[in-house]
């Protein structure tokens, strides 16, 4: 399975997207080599890759938090236990990570 985190330039979120993500990944006993991370740079790129917000987290080219959202060069909003965050608990991003690995066998 194939891991990515998308991003768009000047992201505050993209580092601690990218180290979130890797983290999880060895958690769960995946090889954090297996992140790729994509910049998503203009409103036709995100159109045409339904890019719904900066960071993003893919796994096998789903988004592992869906969105309704627009789809365009945003920063993107997830629950928390305070009100919302620029990314998602690692508890929730396990979950997701979790859920499509089960899904994949």
């Amino acid at each position: 399975m194939s891991y990515e985190v998308r991003t768009i330039p000047g992201c505050p979120n993209s580092g601690p997207a990218v180290e979130l993500f890797k983290n999880v990944l060895h958690a769960e006993g995946l090889d954090p080599e297996l992140l790729t991370v994509r910049e998503i740079s203009s409103e036709s790129e995100a159109a045409a890759v339904l890019f719904r917000g900066s960071p993003s987290f893919l796994a096998g080219g789903k988004d592992l938090f869906p969105s309704t959202a627009d789809a365009g060069l945003s920063c993107r909003l997830y629950p928390a236990d305070t009100g919302l965050s620029g990314l998602p608990s690692a508890e929730s991003l396990r979950a997701a990570v979790r859920g499509t690995a089960a899904s994949s066998t």
